[in-house]
């Protein structure tokens, strides 16, 4: 099932995919831009923490001209990033390269400590799509993404839908791809991961405790380009969704 997190008429709440319509908890059914997309967080707690992988796919690594690393390279990124489908990326003017990076992103469904691989799945709620904007000119180095970079205000559009794990029987084999202003930037597949979502999930799980509603950012495959003013943006992950997102500049 794909779950939605809205505002319609006021109303913060959830809805399920119907039809191509939404289905609301009271049984109406509106269209999809009759409402406000939020990100899609689970329906309980807010995410208390949300990691990130960078040059977690080797053509992306060789893109930027690293080699593709040996341990999971990984940030923080506060909720403060996160917005929704069809929701506004802010840019400012004076930033030279801006890029999307379209990512599989795992909903942790329940608390995970010291998870082995052949479990991982299990602590999954579901998926959803991340678009997590880098503005390169303040990268000070690949290997340590600072906060200037990946922690901007509505820099990670999140959604449209929490699709539920038992909805996707194999994450490692999805199609990604970007489209900017309807042209094709960007395709890959999650079958090329370097660290696929077991994993992850046992190497994080193995020091720190995961908790319900944290997030798993899990990189961008290579063929990302700069995003200017007015540009749209659709993050698309097989059986996962099409997130929307536009470009606004400010000074």
């Amino acid at each position: 099932m794909k779950h939605a997190h809205i505002i319609f008429e006021g109303r913060t709440q959830w809805a399920t995919e119907s039809d191509g319509h939404l289905l609301l908890p009271n049984g109406t059914r509106v269209s999809q831009d009759a409402v406000t997309w939020l990100p899609p967080l689970a329906p309980t707690p807010r995410p208390r923490t949300i990691l990130a992988l960078g040059l977690n796919y080797a053509d992306h690594a060789k893109e930027l001209e690293f080699k593709p690393p040996t341990e999971p390279l990984v940030f923080l990124k506060g909720e403060g990033a996160l917005i929704g489908h069809r929701a506004r990326t802010l840019r400012p003017k004076a930033v030279q390269f801006m890029h999307y990076e379209c990512e599989l992103t795992v909903v942790i469904g329940k608390t995970a400590k010291h998870v082995k691989r052949d479990d991982a799945y299990d602590f999954i709620a579901g998926y959803t799509v991340a678009n997590d904007y880098a503005i390169r000119d303040v990268l000070e180095n690949w290997y340590r993404p600072n906060l200037r970079v990946k922690n901007r205000d509505t820099c990670t559009p999140l959604g449209p839908w929490l699709v539920d794990r038992a909805d996707v029987p194999n994450p490692m084999a999805l199609a990604l791809q970007t489209t900017v202003n309807g042209k094709v930037t960007q395709s890959g597949n999650t079958k090329d991961m370097i660290f696929d979502v077991p994993f992850l999930i046992e190497y994080f799980s193995s020091f720190m405790t995961l908790q319900p509603g944290d997030l798993i950012l899990t990189g961008t495959p290579d063929g990302v380009v700069d995003c200017r003013q007015g540009d749209e943006i659709i993050t698309t992950i097989e059986g996962i969704g099409e997130l929307h997102n536009t470009i606004e500049e400010y000074a």
